[in-house]
């Protein structure tokens, strides 16, 4: 835990990061997840999938990369984009019953690059910070389920 908060004090501001290099971590990641966005650095479960991330520009990667442009929205800080993040993810908790893994799937963070990993240009325009995720943040549980929904089928 001490190394985390270390590591936070040491990141590199998202606005100077032009690419994120991919690394090897099982213990922050949880096996239900292809990659995670770490303070400049994508995580990734085998060396294998880092090498790849670190070779090919496809859209996980470009998913992980609209979090760094949303990080650069917010104050050019990753702790206050983890914070954030954070903040909504627990507003989300409660709808878990309702959707597994609502807190998840209705962060608007998360909603945002879902929706534009499609798009590997995306991340590119965003350079100075991708903004989509204020709007969803703005909109009721019941409105981001709608959108989920809509962006799943």
């Amino acid at each position: 835990m001490l190394s985390i908060i270390r590591l936070s004090f040491k990141a590199v501001r998202p606005s100077r990061i032009v690419d994120m290099p991919a690394v090897s971590n099982t213990f922050l990641l949880r096996p239900s997840y292809a990659a995670l966005t770490f303070f400049g650095f994508i995580l990734t479960h085998t060396q294998q999938e880092a090498d790849h991330f670190n070779s090919h520009y496809d859209e996980l990667k470009n998913h992980e990369m609209i979090h760094l442009r949303q990080a650069r929205d917010t104050s050019d800080s990753w702790l206050c984009f983890y914070l954030l993040y954070f903040w909504y993810w627990l507003k989300g908790l409660r709808w878990n019953r309702r959707l597994k893994n609502a807190a998840y799937w209705l962060n608007p963070f998360e909603m945002e690059a879902y929706r534009h990993d499609h798009d590997l240009s995306y991340a590119e325009r965003c350079s100075e910070g991708a903004k989509e995720w204020r709007q969803y943040a703005k909109m009721t549980f019941e409105e981001r389920k709608a959108v989920y929904r809509k962006l799943k089928n």
